[in-house]
């Protein structure tokens, strides 16, 4: 199997079907005898990441290219190979596509546009008609060889994202808690910020391969069990992302004193590792115990609501506030871990 993952290692998955979709277009126009540089051109450009993406932006990529070779046309007859040509093929074409909310297609309709000044000499309706059709033969081969030939799979990245960030999230936790309640001198604030700055970045990147995978599943079937597990992992993703919101507000609390005793602060402390332990080994994940964490921390968030405990001025003290943001993040990653344990 090693010998058959190599060249993906290399070039990757993408790549290697844009040079077969490169291959193919040019294969096709020299047997047609057309110009395979506008067809190449537009192969290159609808290789997305996903086939659904292909199709919706091959359909914009069209008409924004036969605009683009309308203009190279019209340009060349009233004022012929000259800079004033090129620029008006540019400039039309851009506006145009623009104004008709053709954004996607902009760029390959402009360099069509362009492009097509320097070789059209003659019959200036033939070559029209041969950019369409050049045009239209890269994107067919492009968009058949992204559903056909390695067919986009983000299944096991996204596992393997939300497998780290149950871990990274479980690090960040435990080292704001030592912050906020022990005032752990060793843990550097900047630190934790660029934590939690890269867990944002990583769940904008999760969230993004889970809609391509989506959008794949429309041209590709997925048996019982992977729907099953791509369904498990859209929750999943939700839940990191409140987990990811109660942080924040751990983080950005302004909190300078709680009362509890340094047994208490010591005892929750605790908890969070305990918690964490289970986040960075989730098969050791035992319902039980977590079940009787979380009572610990109810008991506590209410006895936390003593009179003398209030701050004046404030609707919530310190205490409340760290341990309902303990609780709601309890409460998601048990669902989380749930789930997993039962995959």
């Amino acid at each position: 199997m090693k010998y058959i993952k190599w060249p993906f290692r290399i070039a990757g998955r993408r790549v290697i079907k844009t040079a077969l979709a490169v291959f193919l277009t040019s294969f096709i126009c020299q047997l047609l005898d057309w110009p395979a540089v506008f067809a190449v051109i537009t192969a290159i450009i609808t290789i997305e990441p996903t086939v659904a993406s292909s199709i919706k932006k091959g359909l914009i990529r069209f008409p924004a290219s036969a605009i683009g070779s309308g203009y190279a046309v019209l340009f060349i007859y009233f004022f012929e190979d000259s800079p004033l040509t090129y620029t008006l093929a540019a400039l039309c074409t851009i506006i145009t596509c623009y104004r008709l909310g053709l954004h996607v297609g902009l760029l390959v309709a402009t360099l069509t546009s362009v492009a097509m000044i320097e070789v059209i000499h003659t019959n200036l309706l033939f070559s029209f008609i041969i950019r369409l059709g050049t045009t239209t033969i890269g994107l067919i081969v492009s968009t058949l060889v992204n559903m056909f030939v390695l067919p986009p799979n983000y299944t096991k990245t996204i596992s393997t994202n939300l497998e780290g960030l149950l871990k990274k999230t479980g690090e960040e936790l435990e080292m704001i808690m030592k912050q906020l309640i022990m005032k752990d001198g060793m843990t550097n604030k900047r630190e934790i910020e660029k934590r939690f700055a890269d867990l944002r970045v990583t769940l904008n990147k999760t969230e993004k391969l889970l809609e391509f995978q989506e959008g794949e599943a429309k041209y590709h079937h997925l048996d019982t069990e992977t729907k099953k597990l791509f369904a498990q992992e859209k929750r999943a993703l939700t839940q990191f992302r409140l987990v990811h919101y109660h942080i924040g507000n751990l983080l950005n609390t302004p909190i300078n004193s709680v009362c509890w005793s340094r047994s208490e602060c010591q005892d929750i402390v605790k908890m969070v590792e305990t918690l964490v332990s289970f986040m960075k080994h989730p098969d050791d994940y035992k319902a039980s115990a977590y079940r009787q964490q979380v009572k610990v921390l109810m008991n506590q968030f209410w006895e936390s609501k003593r009179p003398q405990n209030k701050t004046e001025g404030s609707l919530f003290t310190p205490e409340i506030i760290i341990l309902y943001e303990l609780l709601s993040i309890y409460n998601l990653i048990e669902e989380i871990l749930k789930k997993k344990d039962q995959i």
